[in-house]
């Protein structure tokens, strides 16, 4: 192959130089072949992992033990990482973890990779070894398990969700038959043995791909998808989500792909061990009506933009889409061009109009910003001061509906 442009980067060619014979390995290879974008770069050395962080050390690079136990160290320079691993063989497996033993053979640790495409390694001058045709399954658009499928899987139980990651971004035609049916097979010790947070890793990259919805019709007939994701409803939504042109967001895809009803995303978030902020994205999507409806007018539309973020509001629409095939492309654009209307008072700008502390601040500023609001979010500050002032003066709760000028929602 051409020498790699990525193996002549600083970080890549320090650690190549400092590990005589070592070689860049896996996803960087296969994409680099395949054409796209290399973002990781994985190397391996013939050597024990101690040997590998002694001379990375002594060629001046930082290095970080992040596995050592099983021959991974992250060397880093300038602030880009490159992980390195000492070439291993098994020497058991629970199906989740390995034990294993160094080796020189480059071979062997080759055949305990996942998939063909993925055991393939290269040099900086572009010397490629491919021991089990690697180069040809991905020219062709197979996904083939090197060597025996359930041996591979009963090694770790999470390459049945792996398969279909890798089937979305690189598979064509028909998948390997012999692969379904292990994995079909294998669904019990996936179920015993995978961490949630594993699931959500590889789910959230399958979401990522430009199209899952074929390698999800995959898993369904194998079982997976019941065992991995079982609160997933039918995949027209997220279909339609997909020909869109939607963001390759794997939150808001999930979110097209469950049902919309509220409850779901509590349990889920917690089985997968969602991030906060990934439980409380998913929340607001899947349980919005995405107000303010297809033709609001712009004071509707203010309301709506000053509610939630942006972001929020666009995802909304793209959802609401999906779910009802209603075309809401004019209102994303008007959403996109608006400026998101600001509350134009805070607590301290009470207190300084003489109102004393105390938790009625907080009331009376809420009641200002629903004021605000109902208006169409175009009062100015001066504006909102006087009604503030107003409303001292007469002790009103609730004020009249909206300043002079403007009308309130709803007449």
């Amino acid at each position: 192959m051409a020498p790699p442009a990525f193996l002549s980067e600083a970080a890549p060619a320090a650690v190549l130089a400092a590990l005589p014979g070592a070689r860049a390995v896996g996803g960087c290879v296969r994409d680099a072949l395949a054409g796209r974008a290399v973002h990781d770069v994985d190397v391996a050395a013939p050597m024990p992992p101690e040997e590998i962080v002694a001379r990375l050390r002594a060629a001046g690079l930082k290095v970080f033990e992040t596995g050592l136990a099983h021959g991974t160290i992250t060397a880093v320079l300038a602030h880009h990482p490159v992980e390195v691993t000492a070439l291993r063989r098994d020497i058991a497996t629970d199906g989740r973890h390995a034990e294993v033993e160094w080796t020189t053979d480059w071979r062997e640790d080759a055949a305990r990779r996942d998939f063909r495409i993925n055991a393939m390694s290269c040099d900086a001058a572009g010397n490629l070894w491919d021991y089990f045709g690697g180069r040809e399954d991905l020219a062709a658009g197979r996904v083939l398990f090197v060597g025996d499928p359930s041996t591979r899987l009963a090694e770790d139980f999470l390459r049945a969700l792996r398969f279909f990651r890798f089937w979305a971004r690189y598979g064509r035609g028909a998948p390997d038959e012999a692969a379904l049916a292990a994995i079909a097979e294998s669904i019990e010790g996936f179920r015993a043995r995978i961490a949630p947070e594993r699931i959500w890793m590889e789910l959230k990259r399958l979401l990522q791909a430009p199209d899952p919805v074929p390698a999800i019709a995959l898993m369904e007939g194998t079982g997976l998808r019941a065992a991995a994701l079982p609160e997933a409803g039918p995949t027209e939504s997220l279909r339609r989500l997909v020909a869109l042109d939607a963001p390759h967001d794997p939150l808001l895809r999930l979110a097209a792909w469950l049902p919309f009803r509220a409850g779901v995303v509590p349990g889920l978030a917690r089985r997968l061990r969602l991030s906060g902020e990934e439980r409380a994205r998913l929340m607001a999507l899947c349980e919005s009506e995405a107000a303010p409806g297809r033709e609001p007018d712009d004071a509707a539309l203010r309301r709506y933009l000053a509610t939630r973020p942006r972001s929020q509001a666009l995802d909304e629409q793209w959802l609401a889409e999906s779910r009802d095939g209603q075309d809401r492309g004019d209102l994303r654009a008007r959403l996109a061009e608006m400026d998101p209307p600001v509350f134009p008072l805070l607590g301290r700008d009470l207190l300084a109009q003489g109102i004393p502390p105390g938790p009625h601040v907080g009331a009376l500023l809420a009641a200002l910003r629903s004021w605000w609001l109902e208006g169409g979010c175009t009062a100015t500050r001066a504006e909102l001061l006087a009604e503030l002032h107003r409303r001292k003066d007469t002790g009103a709760a609730d004020g009249p509906a909206a300043p002079a000028g403007k009308t309130p929602a709803g007449t």
